[in-house]
């Protein structure tokens, strides 16, 4: 994804996360990575879907909890296990 079009977009509209409910916090244990792992996951900033390089931080069963990038800016969610994709390797985690 074209980091000016993540910028704009990211500029917009807020960055959505998963509520307590969806992240079932009352009954779900949560692992906690301390060296985060590289990947490729989808978020939405308001009604826009984008796909980011990320670092996964946190996760339980059906989440992840991710830390990326835009524009210098330190953005953290989360979303559906589902929307991540591990990336093989290390590699610079940018603004996408």
């Amino acid at each position: 994804m074209d980091g000016r079009v993540l910028q704009r977009v990211a500029a917009g509209h807020p960055l959505q996360t998963l509520t307590d409910q969806e992240l079932r916090k009352d009954t779900l244990p949560v692992t906690r990575d301390p060296q985060p792992k590289p990947c490729r996951a989808w978020v939405r900033f308001g009604p826009h879907a984008m796909q980011v390089d990320a670092v996964v931080v946190v996760w339980n069963d059906i989440a992840c909890g991710i830390r990326f990038t835009v524009a210098d800016k330190e953005m953290r969610c989360w979303v559906w296990a589902n929307a991540v994709s591990p990336v093989s390797g290390r590699r610079r985690i940018d603004d996408g």
